[in-house]
């Protein structure tokens, strides 16, 4: 595969970068694995200092880091100034909170006494995709830096600048050669590098057939693994929601990152009573973002990453439509330099249809109108999806129990918020299996090895 920075605001191609040969990859596998050897002795407060001189460093330099994922992956220059500070808190967050995390903890057997220890298990491998190049990154190499791992990373073909940055970082901060490492390798290495016996974990964040493949090869080989697939998230809104207040959020909840997020609102399920205002109003406030330059902080409506991930979402509109969707806005590309796309609602979607199952990762969302909040839930869990999903109403306690009914890793009650560092993050059904961050985060690849002492002088019969 390619390496190949190009801006998707204006087709240029900023550079280019050469796969990694098999001598050179060997060489720094060689190398994660020695630093292992020594890391995993190194105290929690010694691992604490490096992991967060890294975070301070991404705060003291966000628009170096900010303007190479916008130049690579077309994400606006605000979003990717936060996207750069969501990643220096989750370092900062493990380089607290890490010991802690894997401290050991007393169980209670009825003779004797027995406590569960955490101890690192060894390389990992990180298989990363672009559309948050920093903090699908962050969000690895925390926890699992701070548990006592190496980590080696492939990252997106499509974003090798921000891959080489994170990496520099580590340097900077101080990390031993090897605590780190970017991968510029083709998939044919990356199924080889899953098959060596130094790599001990293997970390995905992609799409569903990616998942297949990876987790199959890592299962073959009898490793443990983390999936952090696609999603096709429902937006439910209640007949009692308050919409001046729900409309931004689902607007944000479709078009953040231009709509290439796994756990954006895809799916917009309303309830009857509201949902021709609800209709109304969200599309005049899609309709009111303005393409343009990603790196100008006025635009609010920026290009896909990049031209054949343009392609791919109008075949998908294109192939919806011809199952009998209704585009009520949008539906084609912006007549204009660069990969952009309309703003799109899509309507009479009907299971039979392939959009009623596919996931759209890009400015497409599909609407929905039920009866009540018992069809809102039965749409909603009709997905191959399970990552996230939000609920609308003004009645809090009601929007726990859809919450609690909707078959998601995630739920949502009036607002899509999910970027602290403390929250869980993952999924089930075709979404994918473990979790990132919070405390689950960093317990994904440690061993919880149980230790018990007793005095007898006997085994008890």
């Amino acid at each position: 595969m390619a390496y190949e920075s190009v801006n998707p605001y204006d087709g240029k191609t900023v550079k280019t970068f050469p796969e990694l040969t098999d001598e050179q990859l060997e060489a720094k596998i060689a190398t994660a694995s020695a630093c292992y050897e020594t890391w995993k002795k190194t105290p929690y407060v010694k691992r604490a200092v490096i992991v967060a001189k890294a975070g301070e460093l991404m705060r003291q330099h966000v628009d170096r880091f900010a303007k190479h994922a916008t130049l690579e992956m077309g994400k606006l220059i605000n979003e990717a100034r936060g996207e750069v500070n969501f990643s220096a808190n989750i370092l900062s967050y493990y380089a607290k909170n890490g010991e802690r995390f894997l401290a050991p903890v007393k169980l209670n057997p009825e003779h004797g006494e027995a406590h569960m220890e955490s101890s690192p298990i060894g390389v990992i491998f990180g298989v990363e995709p672009w559309n948050f190049p920093y903090y699908q990154l962050a969000r690895v190499a925390g926890p699992h830096l701070m548990a006592g791992n190496t980590l080696m990373v492939k990252h997106a073909g499509c974003v090798p600048q921000c891959a080489i940055e994170f990496e520099k970082l580590w340097i900077e901060a101080g990390a031993p050669e090897g605590l780190y490492t970017n991968l510029l390798i083709s998939h044919a290495q990356s199924d080889k590098v899953i098959d060596d016996p130094r790599i001990k974990g293997v970390a995905l964040t992609g799409s569903v057939a990616a998942g297949r493949s990876i987790s199959a090869r890592a299962g073959t080989n009898l490793k443990v693994s983390s999936m952090e697939l696609g999603g096709s998230d429902a937006f439910i809104v209640l007949e009692d929601a308050d919409l001046e207040k729900t409309i931004p959020w689902a607007v944000w909840g479709r078009m953040y990152n231009a709509g290439q997020t796994c756990c954006a609102s895809k799916r917009f399920i309303v309830v009857e009573e509201i949902a021709d205002k609800f209709l109304a109003q969200f599309k005049a406030a899609l309709e009111a973002l303005k393409p343009g330059d990603p790196m100008d902080e006025r635009t609010t409506h920026g290009p896909l990453s990049t031209e054949s991930a343009l392609q791919d979402i109008l075949k998908q509109v294109n192939a919806a439509v011809k199952h009998g969707a209704k585009v009520v806005l949008g539906g084609k590309r912006i007549d204009r330099p660069g990969s952009f796309m309309q703003t799109t609602i899509l309507t009479d979607v009907k299971p039979g249809n392939p959009a009623f199952r596919d996931e759209f990762f890009g400015p497409v969302a599909m609407f929905f109108r039920v009866k009540d909040e018992a069809a809102a839930i039965a749409l909603a869990n009709d997905s191959d999806f399970g990552l996230g999903g939000s609920v609308f109403t003004r009645d809090v306690e009601r929007g726990k129990r859809v919450a609690t009914e909707v078959e998601t890793g995630m739920m949502f009650i009036n607002n899509i918020d999910w970027s602290d560092a403390e929250l869980p993050f993952g999924g089930i059904k075709d979404s994918g299996y473990g979790r990132e961050l919070g405390n689950m985060g960093i317990q994904e690849f440690v061993n919880k090895k149980l230790v018990r002492t007793h005095d007898m002088a006997a085994p008890l019969v």
